[in-house]
């Protein structure tokens, strides 16, 4: 895998991009922006689930309207993260707050993905159960912990 890392590290369309700081500026605002998107809509609607953020709307009803954001900022974060990832590929991947904060981050996406399949159920019941909101205080958490193991990748590792 490192070789492969060397490998997307020297591609011309890789150097090109990192030499030009406009593209390192947009990629950096795109990533930063998709992933506000993200975890903002994901964060919302577990606050919701947990019973303490927009409760004149059913959960299935907020998700139903923000679930298309969430996935859009994932898209933007993932596309702009790859690029940003790209330039110094080998460095982030021997990092080992940057395979940390991809853990976390993976987990959170796949307890989202999961939230917003079953939330959909729960406009049919009179209470959302117990056990959805603790799913929902998951996702929370994951959440929090990618944001920081991101803001630790820099901060301990000197990459990114």
């Amino acid at each position: 895998m490192l070789h492969f890392c060397e490998w997307l590290q020297k591609n011309p369309w890789i150097v090109a991009i990192d030499s030009s700081i406009v593209m390192s500026l947009i990629l950096e605002i795109a990533h930063y922006s998709g992933f506000f998107l993200l975890v903002g809509t994901t964060v919302f609607v577990d606050l919701r689930v947990m019973g303490l953020a927009g409760r004149r709307e059913s959960a299935s009803q907020l998700a139903k309207q923000l679930f298309p954001w969430m996935w859009t900022g994932l898209g933007m974060a993932v596309v702009s993260g790859f690029f940003m990832f790209a330039a110094d590929a080998p460095d982030f991947y021997l990092a080992s707050w940057f395979r940390i904060k991809m853990l976390v981050v993976l987990l959170a996406i796949l307890l989202s993905a999961i939230l917003q399949w079953i939330v959909r159920k729960w406009s049919d019941l009179p209470a959302i159960p117990a056990w959805a909101k603790s799913l929902a205080f998951l996702s929370l958490a994951l959440w929090i912990g990618a944001i920081l193991a991101a803001v630790e990748v820099p901060a301990i590792s000197g990459v990114g």
